[in-house]
């Protein structure tokens, strides 16, 4: 059985409730991530995307300098564990359209991230991805790489 662990990315990028819009933005840009988990200490109290940064953020006209990743994260995300095997995980971030999700400890402090690049990339599940609805990936899809920047990722590392 292939786990969590076998295909997690670990060393990942997190903020605090408390940093702002513009400093999540930043994170985001710099290591070209289209999410950050939010923790206190290095427990997981939510999650920040891209799409949020705008939905939630911009369009309700917040500011980018004060305005706060508490006002905008999602605080109920879905997570697993390292143990847990990867193909329910893969079925279950289909059956739910979610493209990453959090991987914590017994006390919820945050040990890494799993992706569907992460399930692609790994020689024992890659295979299965390929039977995901192209709808869990049509965002992705209608992406253009900015600037020749190349694929975008949505891998946070």
């Amino acid at each position: 059985m292939t786990t969590v662990a076998d295909v997690m990315t670990r060393d990942v990028r997190s903020m605090t409730p408390n940093d702002t819009l513009m400093q999540a933005a930043r994170a985001m840009k710099d290591f070209n991530i289209g999410a950050v988990p939010v923790c206190d200490q290095d427990r997981l109290v939510g999650m920040v995307t891209d799409r949020d940064l705008i939905v939630r953020g911009v369009a309700e006209d917040l500011d980018l300098q004060s305005a706060k990743l508490a006002d905008i994260m999602s605080a109920h995300v879905r997570t697993v564990r390292e143990g847990d095997d990867v193909t329910e995980v893969q079925s279950e971030m289909t059956r739910a359209r979610i493209r990453r999700m959090p991987v914590v400890d017994s006390q919820d402090h945050l040990v890494g991230i799993v992706s569907m690049g992460d399930l692609a990339a790994h020689p024992s599940t890659g295979h299965e991805v390929m039977a995901v609805p192209e709808e869990v990936f049509s965002v992705q899809a209608r992406v253009q790489p900015a600037r020749g920047e190349g694929t975008p990722q949505h891998q946070t590392r």
